[in-house]
């Protein structure tokens, strides 16, 4: 545990800290002479942090290798470390400052190690099998009831989307393409995907209601 220093320059906004917290604040300051050491004492936190999340996602990827996934844990450390040193004055004390910064590793080993699972695979862009939508029913009405809707919400698609749009809302809702993936090969950002997915799904509610059908398209994306 690092032992705390005293400050007199208060950050703004900032919650009365436990001192633990407040000696990593004044340790990691860059005028600090114990700057070095507190960085390295982080990023040895980050990399714990990092290797958990990949040892606890490792079994939805049995296709990467054990080297894959120690790189992918040395990434995210290193990757967390730079966005932590560079958000401090954002830190507020609502938590601990190592459970603040914990977030930053998890963030960044989720993210990498879709990203490396995807890596080399080509992008589904169409529907792989559109039974992915269907969910029978327990009776012969219900079930003619989803192959109705399953029907229209096809036809929806082809007729009220654009490409892009439906392209877009197969690979993530269909064929269940992380969104920073496709980000990034698509060359846009997350925000502009989760508005277009917004559009083409307010667009096919609305097509669904216009044919007198309803549908609970409430999901978020992630």
């Amino acid at each position: 545990m690092l032992t705390t220093t005293s400050t007199s320059d208060a950050p703004v906004k900032r919650a009365q800290l436990d001192l633990e917290s407040q000696a990593w604040i004044d340790h990691l300051n860059p005028q600090s002479p114990q700057r070095d050491a507190a960085i390295v004492a982080l990023h040895v936190h980050l990399l714990k942090a990092a290797r958990y999340e990949v040892a606890r996602r490792r079994t939805s990827f049995p296709h990467l290798r054990g080297d894959d996934f120690d790189d992918l844990a040395q990434q995210s450390a290193d990757d967390a470390l730079v966005s932590v040193l560079g958000k401090l004055d954002d830190f507020r004390g609502d938590s601990r400052f190592t459970t603040w910064a914990y977030k930053f590793a998890l963030l960044e080993a989720g993210t990498k190690i879709r990203r490396r699972a995807w890596q080399g695979r080509e992008l589904p862009l169409e529907p792989e099998s559109w039974s992915l939508l269907a969910h029978a029913g327990p009776t012969p009405h219900e079930d003619a009831e989803t192959a109705e809707l399953l029907t229209a919400l096809q036809d929806a698609m082809r007729t009220q989307l654009s490409p892009h749009q439906r392209e877009v809302l197969v690979a993530v809702t269909l064929n269940d393409v992380p969104i920073d993936v496709l980000a990034e090969r698509l060359n846009t950002t997350r925000g502009a995907l989760y508005k277009t997915v917004h559009d083409a799904r307010r667009k096919l509610r609305r097509a669904l209601a216009a044919r007198g059908l309803a549908t609970d398209d409430s999901g978020d994306v992630s």
